[in-house]
């Protein structure tokens, strides 16, 4: 049984409301779980110690156990000091796809084409 820390949506539409349980990874989301953790209220402030409320002890139980955690709550971990999270880098995420750079290339070559044109009558007046 693959065992997963996540989250589980309650709340109304547009008003959501996460329950941070443990559950077998072939579970629905919102289905059975094993054992309720802690909460999340997205909709508290940043900087509300409520937002975020989190057993750490029997988070580490299921660490402990085998229990994988997934990005968010392995996040809520971090935070609470319950498990390091390795630091992401992806330095191509800022890039611009192949299509941007091309579109980007021929603006280029257009524009060094007018001001070339523009400036070749320049260069025939003077002389």
């Amino acid at each position: 049984m693959a065992l997963s820390l996540r989250l589980s949506r309650g709340g109304s539409k547009k008003r959501p409301y996460y329950r941070i349980v443990v559950a077998d990874g072939r579970a629905p989301r919102d289905g059975r779980f094993i054992e309720k953790l802690g909460t999340y209220n997205p909709l508290l402030a940043k900087d509300d110690e409520k937002r975020v409320v989190l057993d750490g002890e029997r988070a580490r139980h299921w660490l402990s156990v085998g229990a994988q955690p997934t990005d968010r709550v392995a996040r809520f971990l971090d935070a609470a000091g319950v498990k390091e999270r390795a630091a992401r880098n992806n330095p191509k995420k800022a890039e611009p796809g192949e299509k941007a750079k091309e579109r980007a290339q021929e603006r280029a070559d257009k524009a060094a084409a007018l001001a070339e044109a523009a400036a070749a009558p320049a260069e025939t007046a003077e002389a």
